[in-house]
């Protein structure tokens, strides 16, 4: 079971706005663990997952005085749990959690087995990644996600001496949209041009953003699912402000915000994911993904990304899709970072298929409302080498 001490405290120096760690509790991070596999044999690895940073308590570094309240920072001096629970190999996220106040969604990353400092790097060219979910909880509204950032090992305590947190506390997040609600990005508080928001999301944006090539593995919920490669021409995080930083419905930016993705619905088959069809959401499945090179070597060029879905034995077939080869393939020599989250979507979000989902408000407070006891379970996640194309044991 998750502490609440695990994840209440960090800290804001009033003086530098430098990234600062809490001293009033210890740091707990809750084990899950993962397997990778040969053709020999699975070997388990014995991680922990750690929260990102934007979802803590931030106070100054001599009392509980909070730094940030809302969505809107507190420039005069600069508890909660979050939902997440794990047991053996599963990680349940649940949507809305009611505390002393109420919190929506959670951001977390896996560690490197035995490590509290790094997190788990990712290196997938010629191998096959995969896990079970149950989403038979998440409704239209609702993202559940599990994806790959090109993020730091450390959370950039290395590049970033104004960092003195660092994977540890979930520091060092970026994806291919370059978010600029990040409330420390480069070890920096991002308090330049604040703005609070306007949608009652408890966030805001300031000029800052944060980015880097994005594998969207999974974006889904009960309804709809899409996998989706986000290109960046950066190689590793990397902050950016105005035109610089990824625009939506733009080619302006150093990523690719819009991605390559396959989603069946919006593709035209609506009666492949959802409760009681092919892939049918209303139990657990597992859910495959094949990183093919040009040579079946991990030193090939990346060639193809390939999607199978497994359910009661029975393998179900998706279409190939290819796209943002070149620079997932150069982000996953370098190693990506295990991303897993819960979200609540505008109903045109990849989860929401663009269409599967297009009676949903969109508007997050309701949303919360109407899916309290949302929530979406991880569990199983493997990683394969050398692994067949047309025949394996899931």
């Amino acid at each position: 079971m998750f502490h609440s001490s695990a994840l209440l405290f960090f800290a804001l120096s009033a003086i530098v706005y430098g990234q600062q760690i809490g001293t009033l509790t210890a740091e707990v991070h809750p084990p899950l663990t993962w397997e990778t596999c040969t053709a020999s044999g699975c070997t388990s690895q014995d991680s922990t997952v750690v929260i990102d940073a934007n979802w803590r308590y931030l106070h100054i570094t001599s009392g509980t005085e909070n730094c940030y309240e809302g969505d809107t920072w507190d420039f005069d001096i600069c508890t909660t749990t979050y939902g997440v629970t794990t047991s053996g190999d599963a990680l349940t996220l649940k949507f809305v959690t009611v505390s002393e106040q109420a919190n929506v969604g959670s951001r977390l990353y896996l560690m490197a087995p035995g490590s509290e400092t790094e997190y788990q790097l990712f290196h997938l060219l010629n191998q096959e990644f995969t896990f079970d979910v149950d989403v038979s909880q998440l409704p239209c509204g609702i993202n559940g996600a599990l994806y790959f950032s090109q993020m730091d090992a450390d959370g950039g305590v290395s590049r970033f001496p104004t960092n003195k947190a660092g994977a540890q506390y979930g520091t060092g997040y970026c994806d291919s949209q370059c978010p600029s609600d990040i409330k420390f990005i480069d070890g920096v508080a991002n308090t330049v041009d604040w703005t609070p928001s306007t949608n009652n999301v408890n966030t805001g944006t300031g000029s800052m953003g944060t980015c880097c090539t994005e594998m969207d593995i999974w974006e889904a919920n009960s309804m709809a699912a899409a996998f989706t490669a986000h290109a960046c021409t950066v190689t590793e995080q990397t902050s950016c402000t105005g035109t610089t930083c990824s625009l939506p419905n733009s080619t302006q930016g150093v990523c690719d915000q819009a991605g390559c993705d396959f989603n069946s619905f919006r593709l035209g088959d609506t009666s492949f994911f959802g409760p009681g069809m092919t892939v049918d959401t209303t139990q657990p499945f597992t859910v495959v993904t094949q990183f093919v090179t040009s040579n079946n070597e991990s030193t090939g060029s990346l060639s193809a990304i390939r999607r199978i879905y497994v359910q009661n034995g029975v393998e179900i077939a998706n279409s190939e899709t290819n796209g943002g080869l070149d620079a997932m393939a150069s982000a996953f020599n370098t190693g990506m970072v295990l991303v897993l989250t819960t979200s609540p979507t505008d109903g045109t979000a990849p989860g929401d298929a663009r269409g599967a989902c297009a009676t949903t408000s969109g508007v997050p407070a309701t949303v919360e409302a109407q899916s309290p006891n949302a929530q979406v379970i991880f569990s199983n996640i493997k990683v394969r080498l050398n692994f067949e194309l047309e025949s394996r044991v899931i």
